[in-house]
């Protein structure tokens, strides 16, 4: 099978398409899905780099954390999935290939009005907001989030569900156009965050949830904006891994700092993330009520341009990487 492949950590004329082993026959519980779409997430440009290997059992030179594609295969014991059916889901790695087997536990079924393309916009961003902003934050009725790099991927998951729910939502972002277009998608207030970090200033002490993508300098000012027993959703680290705060203002309005991934988590809790998912979600991208948001498509063959223009910052939602039927 053809496979995105990183010859030598590093920058992205590392990055080929090659020929390598097909995937072993599936045990009992997994099956083997034939990719046609995989997304693309910031992870794998820390992979790329050598800076983020994927859990044993996993090759460090094949990237790819979700995808969208058609069983293949079915080993013993799987009863809920049958060759021929379109699923999406999330793995530990290996998914920019054709072939990929895996639990069927971390798969759920496309919705019919889905392409295979947009199905594979979903799962890391949909799966990630899902269960960092509902299942471990608990926001409630009448609760406002504050979503941090909002025209990203999981920024935008969240924004949607929390919408689609009833919340208000604020988003920061370091463009005014990604905001203005995070408009269309219900964002009820925007903030620009250029330079120093300063949105508390804009939020004030109201805000029950936060989910943060950026980490670094924006963790002060996450405290002061967090409403007493406020939650902090911490998932991103593109800002830096080191922040100071004040722990008086946590311990004076009981805060609770969560950090949370997918990628590190066992078969079972993943599985427990993924049926959430379509219990919840999947409804909700089948009538419409949220939907993925694909910036850009590039073929397997042009892997080194996808990774670029991901780096670049310029993208809006999500990168898809399609290999051909």
């Amino acid at each position: 099978m053809k496979a995105v492949y990183i010859t030598e950590f590093g920058g992205t004329d590392n990055l080929e398409v090659r020929e390598v082993p097909d995937p072993p026959k599936p045990v009992a519980g997994e099956v083997i899905v034939r990719v046609h779409a995989a997304g693309l997430n910031r992870a794998d440009l820390l992979q790329r780099r050598g800076a983020y290997p994927p859990p044993p059992g996993y090759s460090p030179n094949i990237p790819g954390l979700e995808f969208a594609g058609v069983i293949a295969e079915t080993g013993h014991g799987v009863q809920v999935l049958r060759t021929g059916d379109r699923v999406f889901g999330i793995t530990a790695g290996e998914a920019q290939a054709e072939y990929l087997k895996i639990d069927h536990r971390l798969l759920a079924h496309v919705p019919e009005n889905l392409t295979l393309v947009e199905a594979a916009a979903v799962p890391e961003a949909f799966i990630t907001a899902h269960d960092a902003v509902f299942t471990q934050a608990g926001l409630k009725n009448a609760e406002t989030l504050l979503v941090h790099a909002v025209g990203s991927g999981v920024g935008l998951a969240g924004l949607q569900l929390a919408k689609a729910n009833g919340h208000r939502v604020i988003g920061t972002s370091r463009t005014e156009e990604k905001l203005e277009r995070c408009r269309e998608f219900g964002l009820d207030e925007a903030i620009v965050v250029s330079g120093k970090p300063d949105f508390a200033n804009e939020i004030g002490s109201g805000v029950d949830v936060i989910l943060d993508l950026v980490g670094g300098a924006y963790f002060e000012q996450n405290v002061q904006s967090l409403a007493t027993k406020g939650r902090l959703m911490l998932v991103g680290l593109t800002a830096g891994r080191s922040a100071e705060f004040n722990l008086g203002i946590a311990l004076s309005k009981r805060l609770t700092l969560i950090g949370t991934m997918l990628r590190g988590r066992t078969n079972d809790e993943k599985a427990d993330a993924v049926r959430a998912f379509a219990r919840d979600v999947v409804p909700m991208l089948a009538d419409g009520r949220v939907r993925p948001t694909v910036d850009k498509v590039f073929q397997a063959g042009d892997v080194g341009d996808a990774y670029d223009y991901l780096e670049s910052n310029e993208s809006f939602g999500k990168v898809v990487l399609e290999f051909e039927s």
